[in-house]
């Protein structure tokens, strides 16, 4: 593989509100990497246009490109970047055991929650259904993650360094509050929430400021 400084910065094709999309910058932002952002809109299904099928036939966000690599899925992304960026932070803990516990409590949000309340779920589900639908398995989610996160805890999600766990959580926390999740119900998590919203590289990949953040919803 090329070192880091011959190969051209990594181009991120994202959605400002994507959860996944909004892991991917998180990551990017704790490690310092710049890169381009190439903004997808949805809404507008360009997500499903001739030109982003041609080279993500999968048609979702994120879409990862660093020199030859090519990658979809966020978790798949998220692993490259800190295998081919490992420093200056590590999101993965060295140990096995600890290496483990992240992935398993990352995995809690990233595989078991939020694809039952992204957009593609939610309009089969209707809009009658589709908030009470997000909350149920959300706050379902959450009491599984809060247990881990109880044992588990430091300044962040494990520990005293934001690992995969934070950077998954971080969106979700939006996600929970925008569908009217009960949080009180949640401390720990809470806990978390209060952390992200002082660290530099969480706002700066938060939803309300991005290129592609719709002006009454921008941060002020």
């Amino acid at each position: 593989m090329s070192s880091e400084s011959d190969t051209p910065r990594p181009i991120l094709y994202s959605y400002f509100r994507s959860s996944c999309s909004w892991r991917v910058r998180i990551a990017l932002a704790l490690k310092g990497i710049e890169y381009e952002l190439r903004p997808v809109n949805l809404l507008k299904r360009e997500h499903k246009g001739d030109e982003f099928i041609q080279m993500n036939p999968q048609g979702f966000v994120p879409y990862f490109v660093h020199g030859h690599v090519r990658l979809s899925q966020s978790l798949a992304i998220l692993e490259y970047i800190e295998e081919a960026f490992p420093s200056p932070v590590r999101l993965l803990p060295s140990a096995p055991d600890k290496r483990a516990l992240v992935r398993s409590l990352a995995h809690i949000i990233a595989l078991d929650i939020q694809p039952l309340q992204n957009l593609r779920v939610l309009q089969k589900v209707g809009d009658e259904r589709k908030v009470e639908w997000a909350r149920d398995f959300i706050t379902e989610g959450f009491q599984a993650l809060e247990k881990g996160l109880e044992k588990a805890h430091g300044r962040y999600c494990v520990g005293d360094v934001a690992t995969l766990v934070d950077v998954c959580l971080a969106p979700q926390l939006y996600a929970a509050r925008r569908f009217g999740v009960d949080m009180s119900k949640f401390p720990t998590i809470c806990k978390m929430e209060e952390v992200y919203k002082t660290e530099e590289p969480f706002i700066r990949a938060a939803f309300d400021r991005q290129p592609d953040t719709p002006e009454d919803l921008r941060a002020t």
